[in-house]
């Protein structure tokens, strides 16, 4: 019987029939807290965060949540929000000093470092020399 209720029901009980108690979700963690929460990029890296994507599109129609996270997953354009103590360090390989700084939009390839989700919200952690421009003003850059 316990097996029949199983199959039948499978989110609703578990493999011995008792019924499956739905766990609390976690407390809300308050805005003012979520920033000490970011990990300090180690050596040569930049923790990045990633703009947020538009729910529409430039003709007024919705996007789909699957089309925002592949622009999310793809975008070029990140937003430096921590640098590691040795980024930009090496007088040999940056004589001209650092490619960017905190504040910094930047430019780098679509799948650049790793990718780590804090809150919800999506950042990557990128080599220092991953960046391949600074920009004032993001709006309108698009992966080509």
């Amino acid at each position: 019987m316990t097996e029949i209720i199983g199959a039948a029901k499978p989110a609703l009980v578990n493999l011995h029939g008792k019924p499956i108690v739905k766990t609390p979700a976690e407390p809300e963690v308050p805005v003012v807290d979520r920033a000490t929460q970011l990990p300090d990029p180690s050596g040569y890296r930049i923790l990045c965060a990633i703009p947020e994507v538009e729910d529409k599109t430039a003709g007024g129609l919705f996007k789909a949540d699957e089309t925002k996270k592949f622009e999310e997953l793809t975008t070029p354009v990140l937003f430096v929000v921590k640098l590691g103590p040795d980024a930009y360090a090496d007088e040999r390989k940056f004589p001209s000093g650092a490619w960017c700084k905190e504040g910094d939009f930047i430019l780098t390839r679509p799948h650049a470092g790793s990718r780590v989700k804090i809150h919800g919200r999506e950042f990557r952690l990128i080599n220092d020399d991953s960046v391949e421009a600074v920009v004032e003003d993001p709006r309108g850059i698009a992966r080509g």
